[in-house]
């Protein structure tokens, strides 16, 4: 898991709605853009490890292909499926046109949550 931030991409790489595997250290970590900003969430689906970076960004939710389970990229919090528990989520800063990831974010309850600079 990052400890520090870490330039993943430029600002240019993602249009709105779009999303992409990025990989810090061996953590493989998907970055999305929506309505401007940018969210960074694990790869691996909560539920059964399916490819969320082959699954369907609609608005902020990212949908997994193996089992449709729904997670919200802004917190991870899980929004539908099977999923038993949320989708862990990063930190992420905009400095210039960089975009960095850097460590995850608990949140009350033991949630994961994703915080924008």
């Amino acid at each position: 898991m990052p400890t520090t931030f870490t330039k993943v991409a430029k600002t240019g790489d993602l249009q709105d709605g779009q999303k992409k595997l990025v990989r810090v250290g061996f953590e493989q970590i998907v970055i999305a853009r929506v309505d401007g900003e940018f969210y960074a969430f694990e790869e691996f689906c909560a539920h059964a490890g399916g490819s969320l970076s082959g699954g369907t960004l609609q608005g902020h939710e990212i949908v997994c292909p193996l089992h449709g389970a729904r997670y919200d990229i802004r917190s991870g919090k899980q929004r539908i499926g099977p999923a038993s528990s949320d989708q862990l989520t990063y930190q992420v800063r905009v400095e210039g046109d960089d975009v960095l990831v850097g460590p995850a974010n608990e949140v009350a309850g033991g949630g994961m949550a994703v915080a924008h600079e």
